[in-house]
């Protein structure tokens, strides 16, 4: 059985994520920290020694979980939370913990991929349903509700909705029986990097206009 199984997703419209021409994100000057934030996001979803040696850096908890996070190609999207013991419970399952947190940095990871370094994710709303123990290795299919595309391209901020069904595949003799374990829905909110920037030039000025001895609410 492969580490990194294929794992087919929700297909993606063939489209360009150019953003809509004289949005804040089409005009915006890209420094060199954005791209190079803009390569390890695309490495770390299609290849998984860049994800693991991101998860080294800046995501302690998925480096030592082990989980392997691999996009082959623009339809299908793989990841694997391998059986080690410090992803199980005292009665030898997976813990429900490691199960849901991992849940969060698969989701994130597909999305950042997409969307790239002009972009923050951030995790507004996570929800787990836990269906049955899991004595295997977890393999998260990732399914899209929205088209991701198309909202890219509009330039603004919007929250992104993603279900994630996680299974237990078993080595049965090369049969690779799956058994669901758990569902879980997780809500992004995705805004430009030029938003942000432009909110802090706002903020800037209006603190100079204040008059002297005023508090700005």
């Amino acid at each position: 059985m492969s580490d990194t199984p294929s794992i087919p997703g929700a297909p993606q419209p063939e489209q360009s994520t150019q953003p809509v021409p004289g949005s804040p994100v089409a005009s915006r000057r890209r420094r060199l920290v954005d791209r190079i934030e803009d390569v390890i996001s695309r490495a770390t979803a299609k290849y998984a020694w860049a994800h693991k040696l991101a998860s080294m850096i800046w995501l302690p908890y998925a480096f030592r979980s082990g989980i392997k996070i691999k996009q082959l190609d623009d339809k299908t999207f793989g990841a694997v939370l391998p059986f080690r013991r410090f992803n199980r419970n005292w009665y030898n399952a997976m813990a429900g913990a490691s199960l849901l947190a991992n849940s969060e940095i698969v989701g994130g990871t597909y999305i950042h991929g997409r969307c790239g370094g002009d972009y923050t994710v951030v995790c507004k709303r996570l929800s787990y349903s836990f269906l049955r123990p899991c004595y295997g290795p977890a393999v998260y299919r990732i399914h899209p509700t929205q088209d991701l595309d198309a909202l890219l391209r509009t330039g603004d901020e919007f929250n992104f909705e993603i279900e994630i069904e996680v299974v237990q595949q078993l080595p049965t003799r090369g049969l690779g029986k799956v058994i669901r374990v758990g569902k879980c829905t997780a809500t992004f909110h995705i805004t430009p990097k030029a938003l942000h920037e432009a909110r802090a030039r706002r903020r800037a000025s209006a603190g100079k206009e204040l008059p002297a001895g005023a508090v700005d609410e």
